[in-house]
């Protein structure tokens, strides 16, 4: 017996998120149709609101709803430090440590040639124009310990060497291979605490 063309349809899209699958997609679904008009409509509406209120602050490039950001709006931060991560979800990783008060900067992404991703696709052209405008006096870059996180790294110091600043990479304390989104506050602390200048 085939599905009402609705669930269907509900099915397909839940489908094109990363990390849900058919099973997964189903019970969500089916969790939906089980409850109220009211409640499906707030989600909808939440959903309608993510893509008609979310911006991307003209500074640092993170998802905002004000531009400039409240972080890089915030005068308790301290501009002259900029902390490069790869997407926004990744500022409120580090933010939840309580413990970075400089600002941020945001690729979104990283070089990836088998993706055709490029320098030119993310935000280091606006990267490079921060630092030399903006007296950044530290650059510590964020980005994930893999094989794109580290690529993406050594260009970003290579390009940012003659501003004559101090680059700096986040230390091993997250595993080869993982995400910052997923690290715990301490690993995370560690990891900047420990962070080491980029020749």
């Amino acid at each position: 017996m085939k599905r009402p063309p609705a669930v269907t349809e509900l099915i397909d899209e839940l489908k094109r998120m990363p990390g849900i699958g058919q099973k997964t997609a189903e019970r969500l679904s089916f969790f939906v149709m089980r409850g109220t008009t009211q409640r499906a409509n707030k989600l909808a509406d939440a959903v309608r609101n993510i893509k008609e209120k979310i911006i991307l602050c003209s500074q640092c490039h993170g998802i905002t709803e004000i531009n400039p950001c409240e972080i890089c709006r915030d005068p308790k931060r301290d501009p002259s430090f900029v902390c490069v991560v790869e997407e926004p979800h990744d500022v409120y990783a580090m933010e939840n440590m309580g413990h970075f008060r400089g600002v941020y900067h945001v690729l979104m992404g990283v070089i990836s040639p088998l993706d055709g991703i490029g320098p030119s696709e993310l935000t280091i052209e606006a990267l490079k124009e921060r630092v030399f405008k903006d007296k950044i006096q530290e650059v510590v870059l964020a980005t994930n310990p893999d094989m794109e996180g580290e690529s993406t790294a050594v260009y970003i110091a290579k390009i940012l060497k003659p501003a004559n600043i101090k680059i700096t990479r986040i230390a091993r304390g997250l595993p080869v291979g993982g995400d910052i989104e997923y690290a715990d506050e301490v690993t995370l602390l560690k990891s900047l605490e420990g962070r080491t200048e980029m020749k």
